[in-house]
């Protein structure tokens, strides 16, 4: 039985301590089309461990682990020449803290990244020596001795590899500190200068590759002028899916760790479907089908799907890699702008945007501005590319993250007042009552004007974030799921180790407005079309869970007037 990788971002200890690997060295081969490349992705995306790949791979201290590093990987049958050939250099910027003083931030990331140096400095003092350098010097001048040294002796050049380049300059961002990034970014500051002494040493070739991750494309921008030769290649097509989970990862990953627990198999599709609900749905290019999961989110769901012995966590991500939205009010900063985003991406899920500027470098100031907030939230991993024209909330994680910040922001109360309809349901199994209790006691706090706007979307949406808030331990919930015969607008799913196990609610949501209420309330039975519709969905699970008790409801919502709610079968 191997280990889940959960928070582990070292390759070396995944392939020295048993661990489980989802193989991405192929995208080794591809990368090194590119002298200086950037990669770009949100956060907990899987960059670190990359990092730690290529700093594996190149390694030429590492030469002999080799075979016992890589043997058992597409790279390990297919090494390229450049492998074992480079002293590397890796440095992450993450740890470099900020505060309102520049001097003390040059300070800070003297010594942090000062500190991976002479790490490096050490490992490598067979080839460089004692080349006299202290601590005191600055990073740039330190950088600046190695590359001369190794261009004079004919060393094996340096592959740089930096972590979160963006880190400590993104905070700068965000809280809107425009004159201290501006003196970061732009001038003779220690870190244009540091970039600066990097393209020198690729012009001397002392420097033979460099690799930087990070998640904004802002800072590379408005470095251009001292560091232009980077090209970002998070949007090429050959890599795409260099980072992230593809359906077939993710689908091998999860038989081989049911195969090794010996877990029910009959159960991986339930668990697959949960994951593809949850975890999927990211799609970093507009003309590319298939999606991407989120490796790490998916790692912990798994770490936790094995430590529970094959139970479904109650909680399916980790507080700590939640999407911070709060990002949203720091980006817009005027409420009205908060509004129309949350509103966009509440009520109808969709975000126009411009391709060109999603192709295209954006610098601090158009990150602030209204017609790249699309953009900007992609980058920041809130939205998905839908296609060419709009953007959406990749799957219900966000969806859920978003719904819960839109009660924050607006003081719909979701804590208080909820207890005693969910304590009757799991005693009852009565969801109609329950979703009266959610009409009477959430949407009865909209004022009148809110009704304007509240669609069928957000219906389902808030009802599915209480839902999950409130039954999570019993029940996995999820929202458009696909199906033969469409995308189901609702479900709710007994989990297999509880006593409601193979059990499952299908709830078809149709919402008119206010004015149309009478012909809404008077009905005795749902239209055919829309009870043929969820029906339709009822076949398509029995098709794959031929055991399961089905519920198919549809659920009529007469506005701020009332509902009606059939179950059909």
């Amino acid at each position: 039985m191997k280990k889940i990788p959960y928070a582990v971002g070292s390759f070396d200890e995944i392939q020295e301590q048993g661990y489980y690997y989802v193989d991405k060295t192929r995208y080794i081969d591809v990368l090194e089309q590119w002298k200086v490349a950037v990669f770009l992705r949100p956060r907990r995306f899987g960059k670190s461990l990359w990092c730690s790949t290529l700093e594996c791979y190149y390694d030429i201290n590492r030469k002999d682990k080799f075979s016992s590093l890589f043997g058992d990987t597409w790279i390990g049958q297919n090494p390229t020449p450049l492998k074992n050939s480079f002293m590397v250099l890796r440095l992450n910027f993450s740890v470099v803290s900020v505060t309102p003083d520049i001097r003390i931030i040059e300070e800070n990331f003297t010594i942090t990244q000062g500190a991976s140096l002479q790490t490096f400095l050490s490992r490598y003092a067979s080839y460089l020596g004692d080349l006299g350098i202290t601590r005191e010097m600055s990073v740039a001048n330190q950088l600046q001795i190695i590359i001369e040294t190794i261009q004079n002796h004919s060393l094996p050049p340096l592959y740089i590899i930096i972590d979160e380049y963006d880190n400590f300059t993104n905070q700068l961002v965000t809280t809107r500190n425009d004159d201290l990034y501006k003196a970061l970014t732009t001038g003779d500051s220690f870190l244009r200068s540091f970039f600066k002494v990097i393209k020198s040493g690729i012009e001397m070739q002392s420097i033979g590759k460099v690799f930087i991750t990070g998640v904004l494309p802002i800072t590379i921008d408005d470095l251009t002028s001292g560091f232009n030769i980077a090209e970002i290649v998070t949007l090429n097509k050959q890599l795409v899916s260099m980072l992230g989970f593809t359906h077939k990862e993710t689908q091998e990953y999860l038989a081989r760790v049911f195969d090794a627990c010996e877990f029910d198999p009959a159960r991986m599709p339930e668990i697959l479907g949960i994951m593809e609900n949850h975890y999927d749905g990211y799609r970093f290019l507009p003309d590319v089908e298939d999606t991407l999961y989120n490796s790490t989110i998916v790692t912990y769901f798994l770490k936790n799907f094995v430590l529970n012995d094959g139970e479904i966590p109650r909680e399916l991500i980790d507080d700590n890699i939640k999407t911070d939205v709060s990002w949203i009010e720091r980006l817009t900063m005027v409420k009205e702008n908060t509004d129309a985003m949350m509103d966009a991406l509440v009520f109808e899920n969709s975000l126009e945007y411009d391709q060109k500027q999603l192709v295209s470098k954006f610098n601090m100031r158009q990150f602030f501005e209204k017609d790249y907030y699309p953009v900007s939230l992609f980058y920041l991993g809130m939205v998905s590319c839908f296609d060419d024209f709009t953007m959406c909330l990749p799957n219900n994680t966000l969806r859920e993250i978003f719904i819960d910040y839109y009660n924050e922001l607006n003081r719909y109360e979701v804590s208080k007042g909820y207890t005693d309809m969910f304590r009757k349901f799991l005693a009852e199994s009565d969801l109609e009552r329950l979703f009266a209790g959610f009409y009477k006691t959430y949407l009865g706090q909209f004022p009148a004007q809110a009704w304007d706007k509240i669609n069928e979307n957000f219906v389902r949406c808030a009802f599915y974030e209480l839902c999950t808030r409130y039954l999570s331990r019993w029940f996995t919930f999820s929202m458009e799921v696909n199906y033969p015969s469409g995308r189901s607008d609702w479900e709710m799913t007994g989990k297999y180790h509880t006593k409601y196990k193979d059990t499952k609610t299908i709830i078809e949501f149709k919402y008119v407005p206010a004015k149309e209420a009478d012909k809404i309330l008077s009905l005795k039975a749902p239209f055919k079309a829309d009870a043929d519709q969820v029906m339709g969905y009822k076949k398509d699970v029995l098709q794959t869970f031929p055991y399961f008790s089905i519920d198919a409801v549809v659920c009529y919502v007469a506005g701020n007037k009332g509902f009606r709610f059939f179950q059909v079968g």
